[in-house]
């Protein structure tokens, strides 16, 4: 909420400005976030192991949180280091064996460098004949110098030979860097799992008592959400190693389990771990076969498995357990790639959880769940709306369709189609709605009631056939007359009231706007037990449809009169003052409850109320 001694844009450049500070934060202090992101992962990941040891009894006693988290982290650390082992012992073998390939890949080498015969070949040697006819120039020459003795001699530094221990230093720096990382993480995911209810009430008291409730459901949603990811991540990695194992297997690929393992573990890293992967056994396939055939097999098996797994298995599986939507999870893995490099691309998905549960509890930064989550953006009827002014009527049919599967045909127009209208005739009014659209909005909501009414009959039809031998049902007694209080907007809402209550059994008629409403009504006849229901789409139908409900009441003052004010969310009792001194019957703000009051007379003391048959 923005205090009245702000500016009306304050709020937004405030967001932005703790946006682009937190992103610096970020980028600065990388080399002590990025281990902590993968301490807090680690940690979600060893969190049920250390709860289930805690909960195991040991006689009267049960283990303690901290004998419980060094049993885990030292379960896991021999584990990891027991595969990796294996791992490096299984690829020094396959290097120990290469050589015996060696012709093998000298012959691939040499038909690379020296095609066939083929048409392939042919071109080719043309291709490289043409390049070296346009490149090949006559050098000039180098001018001769009269000063030979003036020109500089180059200058070779010479490095005595190292000792062993400068041999020893340099062999292993580079890997005193990812030592020193895997040291911190982890000694924080130590701290964190020992300690981690104490972090959580210190987080509780850093956001304030006041905080308490949304602080809690956030910490919830988002360890929920990452926990189901990982799993998830976990199952998705699992399955397509073992299918790489299985189908390297079939190729004929020389240690195909150990090319699946290294396939499951490197998935690990989005977009770049499968093809490392898969080069590993595709490379092994060019030196130990004659052919091309194997290779070409490996490729097209990585390469089908990858795009279906992140096409279709991925988007649906993380997209459903984590709330983010595949098209954000491509954008975020650049971002935090370009972040914090591939540390960054490994983390990408947990931290892009933590930012969507961030926008949805904390109302400053919505916007992030609106851009980054999977929720559906647009409402159905702002989405319907949106359609038609678009001009798209076979997808303003689908919106339609697709609501009507699980709602009711009232449903439909009272929270669809009705707010729609109230849409456009707000636009309309302010001159935002241009002649041709609004033509072809009314003509389209026109041409959907008409088949829903169809198909109503249909409905009717078969529920009789169904019913012949049963009870027919009970005939109404007396006319519902529908009548528009203003404009077209307002024909349609009583065209739709009439369908419904033809539905429900009655009598309905409904009026256009340019029948005149002396001669249409008076050819009509009404008789005391008909019933006037004037259709009104707030705010500019009010005023018409108390000066209509006057007349009537005046001409016809036996009949009930009914004021559907579609969607008004005011105090009805208020509203019904501004009718007096001659009060309408009843006045109604949906369908649904105009029905049930032609039915039972006021739908607010019935008990039952009338059901209306949905379509198939």
């Amino acid at each position: 909420m923005i205090e009245p001694n702000q500016p009306p844009g304050s709020s937004g450049v405030r967001t932005a400005a703790i946006l682009i500070a937190v992103i610096g934060v970020l980028y600065l202090a990388r080399e002590i976030l990025v281990p902590l992101a993968f301490a807090i992962t680690l940690a979600l990941v060893l969190m049920p192991a250390v709860d289930w040891l805690r909960q195991i009894r040991l006689g009267k006693m049960r283990l303690g949180r901290v004998p419980a988290v060094a049993l885990v982290m030292i379960v896991s650390i021999a584990a990891a280091g027991g595969v990796a082992w294996v791992i490096f012992n299984q690829l020094v073998g396959v290097a120990n064996e290469l050589p015996r390939y060696r012709q093998n890949i000298h012959n691939k080498l040499e038909a690379m460098r020296a095609p066939g015969e083929g048409a392939l070949g042919q071109a080719t040697r043309t291709i490289k004949d043409l390049a070296t006819e346009v490149m090949t120039v006559e050098a000039p020459a180098p001018p001769v110098s009269s000063d030979r003795g003036s020109r500089p001699q180059p200058v070779q530094i010479v490095e005595p030979p190292a000792n062993e221990l400068a041999r020893l230093r340099d062999l292993a720096q580079p890997f005193l860097a990812p030592l020193g990382e895997f040291g911190m993480v982890l000694i924080f995911s130590v701290f964190l799992l020992i300690n981690q209810k104490d972090l959580h009430n210190r987080l509780f008291r850093l956001v304030g008592l006041g905080q308490l409730n949304v602080m809690t459901r956030a910490l919830e949603d988002a360890t929920h959400r990452v926990s189901r990811y990982l799993l998830m991540q976990l199952l998705v990695n699992v399955g397509f190693g073992v299918l790489c194992g299985i189908g390297l297997y079939l190729i004929g690929i020389p240690y195909a389990a150990l090319w699946g393992s290294v396939a499951g573990i490197l998935r690990i890293v989005p977009y770049v771990g499968a093809f490392v992967s898969g080069l590993l056994p595709f490379t092994l396939a060019l030196a130990v076969f004659d052919n091309w055939m194997h290779p070409l097999l490996v490729f097209l098996l990585f390469a089908a498995l990858e795009l279906a797994t992140s096409n279709f298995v991925e988007p649906w599986l993380y997209g459903m357990h984590t709330g983010i939507s595949a098209l954000a999870l491509l954008l975020t893995a650049v971002f935090w790639t370009v972040l914090w490099g591939p540390a960054g691309l490994i983390l990408s998905t947990p931290l892009t959880v933590c930012v969507v549960v961030l926008g949805r509890y904390v109302p400053e930064f919505s916007f992030l769940h609106v851009l980054l989550g999977d929720e559906a953006v647009l409402v159905p009827e702002a989405h319907f709306y949106q359609r038609l002014l678009a001009m798209d009527d076979r997808e303003a049919r689908t919106v339609a369709s697709l609501y009507l599967r699980d709602h009711s045909l009232s449903q439909l127009y009272d929270a669809v189609i009705i707010p729609a209208l109230t849409m456009a005739e707000q636009d309309r009014h302010k001159g935002a709605l241009d002649r041709t659209r609004e033509e072809f909005l009314f003509m389209s909501i026109k041409e959907m009631v008409v088949e829903f009414s169809e198909q109503t009959l249909r409905a009717d039809s078969l529920l009789a056939d169904s019913s012949a031998d049963g009870n027919p049902p009970e005939p109404r007694t007396g006319r519902v007359l529908c009548i528009p209080a203003n404009d077209e907007a307002d024909e349609i809402t009583a065209a739709m009231l009439a369908q419904l209550l033809e539905q429900a059994g009655y009598a309905a008629i409904s009026f256009s706007v340019d029948a005149i409403l002396q001669n249409a009504v008076g050819f009509m006849k009404p008789a005391d037990s008909d019933t006037f229901c004037i259709s009104a789409l707030p705010p500019f139908a009010f005023a018409r449809a108390r000066t209509l409900s006057r007349e009537l009441q005046m001409r016809y003052p036996r009949s009930k009169v009914i004021v559907g004010v579609w969607g008004f969310s005011g105090d009805c009792e208020r509203a019904m003052q501004r009718f007096q001194p001659s009060r309408p019957s009843k006045l109604v703000t949906s369908l649904a409850d105009a029905v049930k009051f032609v039915g039972h007379g006021d739908p607010a003391i019935s008990k039952e109320s009338v059901q209306l048959r949905q379509l198939p």
